[in-house]
């Protein structure tokens, strides 16, 4: 694949297909990472869309725009939509699937047509999720939970979302095979698993619990989908089952899930801060095995959802034990963050920002999730909005912040265009600034009592439902302005020739931007991890103390 003596870029290369075709029966790891990221932003758009109408709805007391079973509706949809569709492939599937090879010096991933498979399993799901909203019965009501008896009960279009779901955990599952593989069988030569950039670490420790957790989850749901179809009492009280087993296998896989989704976001601030502070991250290693510590643990905690369902008080107490040890190797991540910042010459560029936003907005995931983790406060929190704001400050502020930053650090990467700086950093504020006014309040009226999930409420909470209304089009222009520059820049019709614009030290910074169709023209010796000493950085540690 040369032209003029250069490697033809992915973007460019002519295969036996033409027009559309040649993207989506492509195996080339990088343009099936391109396909994810247009699916999960159109995903996305559609997501936040759903999200702005019913804050709309929500901005004073009464009906305002549309009646409660829309809500319901809508509901449902956005939480399928921004966790089955955006939040777990954000970055696993997107970044990862684009520069994991990369990363490690390969030409490939183990199983490219797999991967290729994972996709079209992820739009066939995504596809059965949009049908089921037009089909007679209207959109499933359940809430992305899908609780029990109500979602055996309800005679919206449950079935399709179910499957949906199902096809979805099936494109989960293969791409972390795939990443497993090709993590321990495709290292170039010299790259020790301690020479791995924490990426690849973070995606290591991804795919186990996608690989173990996933078919939990897949199973539960056929079990849904037979109990709706045959009336077999597995978890209708009605018939003699149990509805608390499902919420156990519910969140079995579900919590696990909440760290398939924040695993490569902290993945990825553990390549952006050391770049931008120019030092070497502080304790390599701990960083490393936190992720895995974090895949272990957080496989073990997730009966803290379910603590008022009547449990037994030992279960309780395990289970609120180790819902506080998960939070170490969180804050062992964060502490050495910090540490690497600490004394650094920072450039504070956009993709350092969105790594400090995501730093600031998941510690205050994180405590409000210890608040919760303790069995007398949690009597009084749950099914309140401090529950939301909690999962709203981890997911859309740890995951999706962790997103963004993926997004602007790897941009010239993947695209060879540059956008504009300023217009990124104006991006940032307008976007942190619309996040904590939109869910903030949420925390102080869960406080006070407000439940979670309802289309009403008591006048007390208008204030606070006001000022969360209001956040919400602030945030909303914030993603319009990130969105509207990155668009501009892909239209630009200025090169951008700097491979190595941040100074970052993994291999990915020493291929051309839009990297070639093989990524290396001879597979790299690696004689030393991009986090090991160097010269240079010996000079500067001696020049900041």
């Amino acid at each position: 694949m040369h032209n003029n003596g250069h490697a033809v870029s992915y973007l460019d290369y002519k295969g036996k297909h033409s027009g559309i075709f040649a993207w989506i029966l492509s195996t080339d790891h990088k343009r099936i990472g391109l396909l994810y990221l247009m699916a999960s932003l159109l995903f996305f758009a559609v997501g936040v869309t759903f999200g702005f109408l019913m804050r709309l709805e929500l901005i004073a007391p009464g009906r305002t725009i549309m009646d409660a079973q829309t809500y319901n509706s809508l509901f449902t949809l956005h939480g399928i939509i921004m966790i089955f569709l955006f939040v777990i492939p954000g970055l696993p599937a997107v970044f990862g699937n684009f520069f994991l090879p990369i990363l490690i010096g390969a030409k490939d991933v183990a199983f490219p047509r797999l991967n290729l498979l994972s996709w079209w399993l992820y739009i066939l799901g995504a596809l059965l999720a949009v049908i089921s909203v037009f089909l007679p019965g209207g959109p499933a009501d359940t809430g992305w939970t899908f609780y029990i008896p109500y979602s055996i009960r309800t005679t919206t279009n449950v079935m399709p979302a179910l499957i949906a779901a199902f096809i979805l955990g099936f494109s989960s599952i293969l791409t972390g095979l795939n990443f497993i593989v090709t993590i321990h069988r495709m290292r170039a030569p010299g790259m020790s698993f301690f020479r791995m950039p924490l990426f690849v670490w973070s995606l290591y420790a991804t795919a186990w619990v996608q690989i173990l957790a996933t078919p939990i989850i897949g199973i539960t749901l056929l079990l849904v989908t037979i109990e709706r179809l045959f009336g077999v009492g597995l978890f209708d009280p009605a018939l003699g089952g149990d509805p608390v087993l499902y919420q156990h296998l519910f969140w079995i896989y579900s919590h696990p899930a909440v760290y398939i989704m924040i695993l490569p976001a902290m993945g990825v601030i553990s390549e952006i801060i050391p770049v931008f502070s120019h030092r070497t991250i502080f304790g390599y290693k701990f960083i490393a095995f936190s992720s895995l510590a974090i895949a272990l643990f957080g496989s073990m905690v997730w009966a803290h959802h379910m603590f008022t369902v009547g449990m037994s008080e030992t279960a309780q107490i395990i289970f609120s034990l180790l819902t506080f040890l998960v939070a170490i190797p969180s804050a062992i991540k964060v502490f050495n963050w910090v540490a690497t910042l600490y004394k650094g010459s920072i450039s504070t560029d956009a993709p350092l920002l969105y790594a400090l936003g995501f730093i600031f907005l998941f510690s205050i995931g994180g405590f409000t999730g210890l608040i919760q983790g303790a069995l007398s406060v949690n009597m009084h929190i749950h099914d309140t909005s401090f529950i939301v704001a909690h999962f709203h400050y981890v997911m859309f502020g740890g995951t999706g912040f962790g997103i963004f930053a993926a997004m602007h650090y790897w941009f010239p990467k993947m695209f060879g265009k540059m956008y504009n700086m300023k217009t990124a950093k104006v991006g940032f504020w307008v976007l942190f600034v619309g996040f904590n006014t939109l869910y903030f309040p949420m925390f102080v009226m869960g406080w006070l009592g407000m439940p979670r999930r309802y289309y009403d409420y008591l006048p007390e909470f208008h204030i606070y439902h006001l000022i969360s209304t209001i956040g919400s089009w602030i945030l909303i222009t914030g993603l319009i302005i990130m969105f509207t520059n990155f668009i501009k820049a892909l239209r630009s019709k200025t090169t951008y020739t700097a491979i190595n614009p941040w100074g970052g030290e993994t291999l990915e910074w020493t291929i051309p931007n839009k990297p070639p169709l093989e990524n290396f023209e001879v597979i790299p010796t690696i004689t030393a991890g991009p986090y090991e000493f160097k010269d240079n950085d010996e000079f500067l540690m001696k020049e900041n103390n």
